[in-house]
């Protein structure tokens, strides 16, 4: 954990630098300039600016704009910065900091992800105090990897997510099982440096009397994975064996089918209910502990550094180093 005296901020956005437009609040450029007249009195480290291109609301954040982000944090690191900050809106901000921490596994540098829940300048707005305590956080020392701060709070961005739509504090970190093992090796295709592919991943929660022909429309789809949210310790309808040849049909398509749970707390373990082990049976992987957030950010980073199916198969189940508990 190092100081930070360089810090790039990247602002994608969101509503931290929105203002009014004829449709309601809309991303704007210029927050560079309030920002340096916000912090000029503040003690905070040195720090340089990127805006990027195009600016979003963040309901509009995808994968390959996460790989924009990727390369503009490695663009800064190699140009001598020595942390990241990445302004950005709050409605997918758990998302994109999840996926970030395993797009830049073995990065040397703390990335840590901000934004507020009112713009800049209202009443109220919670945006100068995040901006300032994420810049004085890396200034006091981060480790390396990426971090999310709202509020006075520093979250593992694989263990929280956004539980509310108002307030000062959006964010909580979940209380998740951390039982996987850790992977002994990282492949170099999941290094920070390399490019990423873009993957083709669902999601489907599970409800009373889901119908296997929902499942065989995503699976259809063309989809690479699906994330599976299932009840409490990873329960399903075992007692559907049309649903349960959907997922055997998956897995013989080579679809990766993961499991984790709708429970905020917690994590999935398969093989304690029956329920769970038919599951199992037909190929169905344990998520553990991930968040949907951190299950669709880990998939994306494992399909698209192009690894063999046997290797996503293997890794997802594993901790690759970013999967520590929130603290």
């Amino acid at each position: 954990m190092q100081s930070a005296n360089n810090v790039m901020v990247l602002y994608t956005g969101g509503t931290i630098g929105m203002q009014a437009s004829a449709n309601g609040l809309a991303p704007a450029s210029g927050f560079e300039a309030r920002m340096r007249e916000q912090l000029a009195d503040v003690t905070v480290p040195t720090w340089r600016f990127r805006e990027m291109s195009p600016l979003i609301d963040s309901a509009n954040m995808n994968p390959a704009y996460w790989q924009q982000l990727r390369t503009a944090v490695v663009e800064a690191v190699d140009d001598g910065c020595d942390a990241v900050l990445i302004l950005h809106g709050t409605d997918t901000l758990a998302y994109s900091a999840a996926a970030l921490a395993f797009q830049l596994l073995g990065l040397p540098a703390p990335v840590v992800f901000t934004g507020s829940m009112l713009p800049a300048g209202v009443p109220d707005s919670d945006a100068w105090e995040n901006v300032t305590g994420a810049l004085q956080a890396l200034g006091e020392g981060l480790a390396a990897g990426v971090h999310l701060y709202f509020h006075g709070a520093l979250m593992a961005p694989t263990r929280c997510a956004k539980i509310r739509s108002f307030g000062r504090n959006p964010f909580a970190a979940l209380q998740r099982s951390s039982r996987a093992a850790k992977a002994d090796q990282i492949p170099e295709a999941l290094n920070y440096r390399q490019p990423k592919a873009l993957a083709n991943i669902g999601v489907l929660p599970l409800v009373p009397g889901i119908a296997a022909a929902q499942l065989d429309a995503l699976i259809a789809s063309g989809i690479q994975a699906l994330i599976l949210e299932c009840y409490g310790s990873g329960t399903g309808p075992s007692d559907n064996p049309a649903f349960l040849a959907s997922l055997k049909h998956a897995q013989d398509k080579g679809v990766v089918v993961v499991a984790i749970t709708q429970c905020h707390e917690g994590g999935v373990e398969l093989d304690v209910y029956e329920a769970g082990s038919r599951l199992r049976d037909v190929g169905v992987l344990s998520g553990g502990g991930m968040t949907r957030e951190a299950a669709f950010g880990k998939l994306n980073a494992l399909l698209g550094a192009g690894l063999a199916s046997t290797q996503v198969r293997r890794l997802v189940e594993l901790d690759l180093g970013t999967e520590q508990p929130a603290t």
